[in-house]
């Protein structure tokens, strides 16, 4: 299997929209991979989606979008308790429908 390999410049040069888009992918496979009990994919893509968060963190910090730090870290939060809080059922389809918004904002930005 081919080493998760992350290329933040690239990252920081996407729009939010995009990133959180692309969060939401992750966020999506997690769901999913928790699902059909594959918890070898589901860790996988929650570490790549905290990774994801981390670097729209770190590239949001100190410019005119750092606003967006609240909202970024409230969906990380909201993420990761989908899997360690018991509540995944209630909130899974809430969540992905969240991140879909970015991706359809971001497809509409193009």
């Amino acid at each position: 299997m081919a080493e998760y390999r992350f290329d933040r410049a690239r990252w920081a040069q996407l729009t939010f929209n995009e990133q959180m888009g692309n969060i939401g992918s992750e966020v999506g496979r997690a769901i999913i991979a928790h699902r059909n009990g594959n918890h070898v994919r589901e860790a996988r893509a929650i570490d790549r989606a905290i990774d994801l968060f981390s670097a729209t963190v770190e590239v949001t910090i100190g410019t005119k979008y750092a606003y967006r730090l609240k909202e970024v870290l409230r969906a990380r939060d909201e993420f990761l308790r989908l899997f360690f809080d018991g509540t995944f059922e209630a909130d899974a389809d809430k969540i992905e429908r969240y991140f879909m918004y970015f991706a359809f904002a971001a497809r509409a930005g193009r």
